[in-house]
């Protein structure tokens, strides 16, 4: 067993159940970008919250110890994802990565935002002309030291 078969069978059990991914965030108290993550392998949970999720997806002893081990991030399976929606990202960084780069270094200085210190809101918009996503990154701003 390892982290990736805990995964799995949070997903399964999520659809066998019908379980909003809102729902699980609001059991164990975190934003559902963070425990979406987190449910889908990213992130590490607390004892506390391992123990919630194992009771919502009749998970084992073993399986919510899984849940506390801090995993290997990355969750894209290939280099270019063939996932359309995923790729759309992909397509934006591509198409706008400069442009947040050169942006960034030109009103922060030189360094990065963090994806540690980090938090994302996703929003559906009402639009007439068909809804909208929207999604608000914020990150911290790490400047690179000189020494």
């Amino acid at each position: 067993m390892n982290r990736n078969d805990v995964t799995e069978k949070i997903v399964a059990t999520k659809v066998a159940k019908g379980i909003a991914w809102a729902a699980v965030a609001e059991a164990i108290g975190q934003s559902k970008e963070w425990t979406t993550a987190a449910c889908l392998g990213q992130m590490t949970f607390t004892a506390e919250q391992a123990k919630t999720l194992g009771a919502l997806f009749e998970l084992s002893a073993e399986e919510v110890k899984w849940l506390q081990v801090v995993p290997y991030k990355g969750s894209l399976p290939t280099q270019v994802p063939t996932d359309p929606l995923i790729y759309r990202f992909y397509e934006l960084v591509n198409v706008y990565g400069t442009t947040f780069k050169a942006l960034i270094h030109e009103e922060f200085g030189d360094g990065i935002m963090s994806a540690i210190d980090f938090s994302m809101d996703l929003t559906r918009e009402p639009d007439p002309k068909g809804d909208r996503v929207k999604i608000v990154m914020s990150g911290k701003f790490l400047p690179y030291k000189t020494y």
